[in-house]
C-alpha cells in the first residue's frame, strides 16, 4: 500500500505541476489545465487517504498534517475556482488567473516535501 500513498502522491505533482506551468507558458487557462488540475486534486487525495490508512487512523497534529490540509483544502478551491474562471470565457481574468496557481503549487509542496524529508530520516 506505501507504493501505492507514493505514487499516487507524487502523480498528483506530476498533474499539478503540468497544469501550473503549462498554464503559466501559454499565458492563458484552457480545458487541459483544468483536466491537470483535478486529476492532480484526485491523486493527490487519494495517496493521502493511503497514507493515513497506512498509519492506522492516528490523528497526530504535525506540521505536515497541518500543511497537507491546508493544501489539499488550497487545491480545491483553486481547482473549483479555476473551473468557474474558464466557464465564464473571463479572458482578462484567465491570463492572470496562473499568478493565483504558482502560489497554490508552491504552498502545496510544502507538506509534499516536509512528508519525504520526515520520513526519510525515521
Amino acid at each position: 500500500m506505501l507504493f501505492f500513498a507514493i505514487l499516487f502522491i507524487t502523480l498528483a505533482l506530476i498533474f499539478y505541476t503540468l497544469g501550473v506551468f503549462g498554464e503559466k507558458l501559454q499565458k492563458t487557462l484552457k480545458s487541459w489545465h483544468l483536466a491537470a488540475f483535478w486529476a492532480g486534486f484526485a491523486c493527490d487525495t487519494t495517496g493521502t487517504a493511503l497514507m493515513i490508512r497506512l498509519a492506522g487512523g492516528q490523528n497526530s497534529i504535525s506540521f505536515h498534517t497541518v500543511t497537507g490540509i491546508a493544501a489539499i483544502v488550497l487545491m480545491l478551491i483553486h481547482t473549483i475556482w479555476a473551473t468557474v474562471v474558464f466557464k465564464q470565457k473571463n479572458d482578462i481574468v484567465m491570463a492572470k488567473f496562473h499568478k493565483f496557481s504558482v502560489i497554490v503549487w508552491l504552498i502545496w509542496l510544502i507538506p509534499y516535501f516536509s512528508g519525504m524529508f520526515a520520513h526519510m530520516i525515521r
